[in-house]
């Protein structure tokens, strides 16, 4: 009777560590991205009135076999600029685990059909790119963040919208639901210029 005790209890004592080694490791694998809207970096854009900045913080728990792909897409008048506005591409870091700030900005200039625009990530960056904009008055423009001030999921290969930014003559802005298709596509087609940050993480796995 001991005997068959010692075994009963071994094999619940084997099913709770394997258990609680299986909730770590996917609690481990998630890939996670928040934003940072009160951040140093945004309050240093809003201090010396910079422009807009869309900041973020993402944590990669297998960074050296993820590869994120962070860009742009333009929409004018409704329809898809052939080539992203600005992209960066990085990944297999020399870390297993990886964190830190993430984001797109836009630098105002002093000529109001001028705009510089760059994206970074964790220890790199784009250099600042110029863009054209025709000048326009009586424009309202509008940014916001498409996900919630929560800690949010990415699956691998997923397509995540993380910010928007808008402009359009004439009338107010309305808020949407950023994560609902057929919004983007409202907005894509009621907006005068559209700009869509998208993010997707992959995974890719360097054989040396």
């Amino acid at each position: 009777m001991r005997n068959k005790s010692v075994t009963l209890f071994s094999a619940l004592l084997l099913i709770l560590i394997v258990s609680s080694g299986c909730a770590t490791i996917s609690g481990e694998e998630k890939i996670t991205i928040e934003v940072n809207s009160e951040s140093e970096y945004v309050d240093t854009f809003d201090d010396l009135n910079l422009g807009v900045l869309f900041d973020f913080n993402i944590k990669l728990p297998n960074a050296d076999k993820s590869w994120v792909n962070l860009w742009v897409e333009r929409y004018i008048d409704g329809e898809l600029e052939s080539e992203p506005l600005t992209q960066l591409s990085y990944g297999n870091s020399p870390n297993k685990v990886q964190e830190g700030h993430l984001g797109f900005g836009m630098i105002n200039t002093s000529s109001e059909e001028d705009t510089l625009v760059f994206l970074y990530g964790p220890s790199v960056r784009t250099h600042p790119e110029r863009i054209e904009k025709e000048a326009k008055s009586g424009v309202f423009r509008g940014s916001e963040y498409a996900i919630g001030n929560d800690k949010v999921e990415l699956e691998l290969g997923q397509t995540k919208i993380l910010g928007i930014y808008r402009e359009t003559e004439g009338g107010s802005i309305r808020t949407f639901d950023f994560q609902d298709e057929d919004s983007i596509n409202q907005i894509i087609q009621q907006d005068d210029e559209v700009l869509l940050l998208k993010i997707k993480v992959e995974e890719r796995i360097i054989n040396y």
